[in-house]
C-alpha cells in the first residue's frame, strides 16, 4: 500500500512534467481515495476505461490523455458527469501525463515503440519525437512487419523512401505534419499515428516513407511502461486496460 500523492508526486518529478507546457493539465486530476494497493493503466480517459478499471478494484487510474482540456468548453456536460460519476463512486483517483510522456527518453512512447521496432535512439526529433537508426536496415515490407507486431495492427503505408532504412523518426500519435521536417533532415522513413490528407503527396514527391500505425496503437506502451515503474518504486499491483480504438 501506497500513498496517492507519493506516487502521484514521484510520477511528476520522473517525467519533468514542468518542461512541458500543455494544454490538457498533467498529473493528477481527480481525487479518489488516499491509499493505492492497485494502479491501473490506459491511453484515454472514457467512461468505459473508467469502469473497467473499478471492476478491477484500482484506486489509482494512469492515463496518458487525460479528462481536461484547454481547448474544450468549460461545462460538466453528459459526458464528462457520467466519467465524474463513475470515478467518485468508485473512489478511484486519475491522473493523466500526456506531452511528458511522450517524450521521456526512457519510459515515453517514443521511446517505447523504438525499442519494440529495433530502432537504436539517437537523439530527439523536434521537441517530443525521436530520431534513431535501425540496427539491422531493412525494407519498407520488413518495417511494416515490425510494425504490425509491435502495435498490433496493419499500418497505413506510403512507401516512397529509399530501398534501405537505416534513419528513422518516430512521433507517435497525432504528428502527421512532421512529415516535411522529417524529409528535409534526411531520414528515410517517418512513424506517426495518424496521417494527413497532404500525407500521401508528400511522401512521394520528398521521397520518404510515412508510416502511420493508429493514435491510440501508437501510444499504448508509454502509460504500461510508466505504470511498471510505479509499481515496482512503490510496491504495488498494475494491470493495462486496453479499451480498442480504431483510431
Amino acid at each position: 500500500m501506497a500513498r496517492r500523492d507519493e506516487i502521484v508526486s514521484f510520477a511528476d518529478g520522473l517525467l519533468e512534467v514542468e518542461r512541458f507546457p500543455e494544454y490538457g493539465s498533467p498529473g493528477l486530476q481527480v481525487l479518489g481515495a488516499d491509499e493505492v494497493t492497485k494502479l491501473a493503466c490506459g491511453v484515454s480517459a472514457s467512461l468505459e476505461l473508467f469502469e473497467e478499471a473499478a471492476s478491477a478494484g484500482a484506486q489509482l487510474l494512469l492515463v496518458h490523455h487525460g479528462i481536461f482540456w484547454r481547448n474544450e468548453p468549460l461545462l460538466v456536460d453528459r459526458r464528462q458527469r457520467g466519467r465524474l460519476q463513475a470515478l467518485f463512486r468508485a473512489e478511484l483517483s486519475l491522473a493523466a501525463y500526456h506531452l511528458a510522456l511522450d517524450a521521456h527518453p526512457e519510459l515515453g512512447n517514443n521511446a517505447q515503440l523504438a525499442v519494440a521496432l529495433g530502432v537504436e535512439r539517437h537523439g530527439a526529433f523536434k521537441e517530443l519525437g525521436l530520431a534513431g537508426r535501425l540496427e539491422e536496415p531493412c525494407g519498407i515490407e520488413q518495417f511494416q512487419e515490425r510494425v504490425l507486431t509491435a502495435v498490433q495492427r496493419y499500418p497505413t503505408v506510403f512507401p516512397y523512401g529509399p530501398e534501405q532504412i537505416e534513419r528513422v523518426a518516430i512521433s507517435t500519435g497525432a504528428s502527421g505534419y512532421d512529415l516535411i521536417e522529417a524529409a528535409h533532415e534526411g531520414y528515410d522513413l517517418f512513424l506517426t499515428g495518424e496521417p494527413e490528407e497532404p500525407s500521401l503527396h508528400t511522401a512521394r514527391e520528398l521521397g520518404i516513407h510515412f508510416v502511420a500505425a493508429g493514435h491510440h496503437a501508437t501510444e499504448r506502451l508509454g502509460v504500461q511502461a510508466l505504470a511498471r515503474r510505479l509499481a515496482d518504486e512503490f510496491d504495488l499491483e498494475w494491470e493495462f486496460l486496453d479499451v480498442e480504438n480504431p483510431v
